[in-house]
């Protein structure tokens, strides 16, 4: 794999720069909350559906920004991108909106919905075994014999700054609703959307903590934040969390949040399936599970609720339907 130690990480300005690509193309999602749940919880529980965002995840906000700052004469060779399946929607419909052709590399095994819906968006869909081959191998193979740019899911400084301007709107949207924010609590998979979050946040809120939350077994993140260094995930573990399933966490990435992050949070699978039926329940929020997973550190006691505002991010919302009947019956009544 290529090292990107030589590619300079996003600045705060870079994601403000962001925002005025977006403004317009993506949706400027809410900060919503429900009564009912906060007094469950005992504190206030603000949350950023961005199950609402084009494509159903906060991907096509990153997947906009960068292909964007493609030169107009590198467009014709059009994009390449590999993902599980949410950016791989957001480059898609990124792609289709600029006229650019995408190419996307996706695991066999990704959720039916995610394959047929980046088909929809005009991509071809390039499939390959997510535990015997090397998704990144392959990207860069077709990218060189096409001379396609290719779009990183989450290691990639404009992808980052996409991502950024969810915490631009987290602070905007706390102030709007007189909320004083006790901490702010992020999905992550390689890393991309906690990192421009508290990128945002470190200078619009500084001070308040932002913390990480992964699914159990691959909490890459949370290991390599406590040792300082990137620590690998043992690729033979299994998670229903499909959208944060990364080897380990990206190296701009990593180098932004271990500077930005308090730490990292975990969840069972069976928490992300009972962070699904609180969305649904008091929000009337449809989250796949890997979107759940912050919202679920909140509601299961990973985070101390008392008398808190916390802010967390559902991340997406792309789940197939018989996957999101079992978590709403695995997890009971919520």
């Amino acid at each position: 794999m290529t090292s990107l130690s030589n590619i300079a990480p996003p600045r705060f300005d870079d994601v403000l720069a962001a925002a005025g690509r977006i403004k317009g193309h993506a949706v400027r999602t809410p900060l919503l909350e429900a009564p009912l749940l906060n007094a469950k919880l005992g504190g206030r529980l603000l949350v950023k559906p961005e199950m609402l965002q084009k494509t159903g995840s906060f991907k096509f906000r990153g997947a906009f920004n960068r292909i964007s700052m493609i030169p107009e004469a590198q467009r014709a060779a059009g994009v390449v991108a590999y993902s599980s399946g949410n950016h791989a929607q957001g480059v898609a419909c990124a792609a289709a909106m600029l006229g650019l052709k995408a190419t996307i590399i996706m695991p066999a095994d990704a959720p039916a919905i995610k394959i047929a819906n980046t088909r929809a968006y005009g991509a071809e869909v390039v499939t390959y075994d997510r535990f015997g081959e090397n998704r990144e191998e392959i990207g860069a193979r077709i990218a060189a014999e096409r001379g396609a740019t290719i779009v990183r899911p989450y290691d990639d400084p404009g992808v980052i700054a996409g991502q950024g301007t969810i915490g631009l709107e987290i602070a905007e949207q706390a102030a709007e609703l007189g909320a004083a924010l006790d901490a702010v609590l992020v999905c992550c998979g390689g890393g991309g959307l906690v990192s421009g979050t508290a990128l945002a946040l470190s200078e619009k809120l500084p001070g308040v903590p932002v913390y990480s939350v992964e699914p159990a077994g691959f909490d890459d993140t949370a290991r390599s934040l406590a040792s300082g260094s990137r620590i690998a995930n043992d690729m033979s573990n299994r998670s229903i969390c499909d959208a944060l399933l990364a080897e380990k966490p990206g190296e701009i990435t990593f180098e932004l949040n271990r500077k930005l992050l308090k730490s990292g949070l975990v969840v069972s699978d069976a928490e992300a399936q009972i962070g699904m039926a609180h969305a649904f329940r008091y929000l009337k929020l449809v989250a796949e599970p890997g979107g759940a997973v912050a919202l679920a550190a909140a509601v299961t006691g990973k985070i101390d609720m008392k008398g808190k505002t916390i802010a967390v991010v559902c991340s997406g919302g792309n789940v197939d339907q018989a996957a999101f009947l079992e978590a709403l019956t695995t997890a009971g009544e919520v």
